[in-house]
């Protein structure tokens, strides 16, 4: 069997493909989640890697679940329901923790259906593009489950209470403009410009400093839920650590000599 998730770096750019496009790309299968933990940590962990561009292989970005082991015992569903809460919590969850903590931005280039869990993840990533084929639904009451994987914690911080709650209580899908609309993804684009224009996003965050876009990213993901006073600390703590690095100098010399700086990552 192929790798279930494709790691491609060009530049210090990284796309990860699901890569189980028979199976439209279920993230809830053991093998896909492992490959998908490894990346991620892997990404995080190498300091030459800037931005990371996630996407699907096949005409979907995810299914979400495996829709062949939900009925039965299998996966993440156990015949004991003190196992299967178990398994959600060795499983599928810790790859929303993950994202939490990946100081890489991650950018979701959506080309297709992202369902269920498939949607959740998208949500998990911080910039999402679509492609004009995609749709998102957050579906889980329509096989008679919760979201078990975080999207009652994503959704509603992306699109606001009053469409979460539409999204999730009918389970009926949205289509990419419907999505742009409500916040959900930035942009859409024609299908066959979705891996350029999500290329152009991550080179445009690349040209920058990148301990700045790290120290960035992780001070908009902790003011989803910590005081103002809190994260006025930690800015003045980031900030320190942003004035002692030489690209900040290199930053402000270029500036001042209006040419372009050469960032070197110290």
């Amino acid at each position: 069997m192929s790798n279930p998730v494709l790691f491609d770096n060009a530049d210090g750019i990284v796309t990860l493909t699901l890569n189980r496009p028979k199976l439209r790309n279920p993230i809830s299968d053991a093998d896909m989640m492992e490959a998908l933990i490894a990346a991620l940590e892997r990404i995080d962990g190498d300091m030459s890697i800037r931005v990371a561009i996630l996407t699907g292989s096949g005409s979907a970005f995810s299914s979400g679940g495996n829709l062949k082991q939900m009925g039965e015992a299998g996966g993440l569903n156990d015949d004991l329901p003190a196992k299967t809460r178990r398994n959600y919590k060795r499983g599928i969850q810790r790859i929303p923790l993950l994202f939490e903590r990946v100081e890489v931005p991650v950018i979701a280039a959506v080309n297709g259906p992202a369902i269920g869990a498939g949607c959740d993840l998208a949500c998990m990533c911080d910039i999402r593009i679509a492609a004009e084929s995609a749709h998102f639904a957050e579906s889980f009451v329509k096989v008679g489950l919760i979201p078990g994987d975080g999207g009652a914690w994503l959704l509603p911080r992306i699109v606001g209470f009053s469409k979460a709650c539409e999204m999730a209580l009918t389970g009926d899908p949205i289509d990419a403009h419907e999505a742009k609309a409500c916040g959900l993804v930035s942009k859409v684009v024609p299908d066959d410009d979705l891996l350029a224009e999500a290329r152009k996003v991550a080179e445009r965050i690349a040209v920058n400093p990148r301990h700045v876009v790290r120290m960035t990213k992780r001070l908009l993901r902790e003011a989803a839920y910590v005081r103002l006073d809190t994260l006025l600390e930690m800015s003045a703590a980031m900030q320190a650590l942003a004035h002692a690095t030489e690209d900040h100098k290199e930053a402000v010399a270029a500036l001042l000599e209006k040419r372009q700086p050469r960032f070197t990552g110290c």
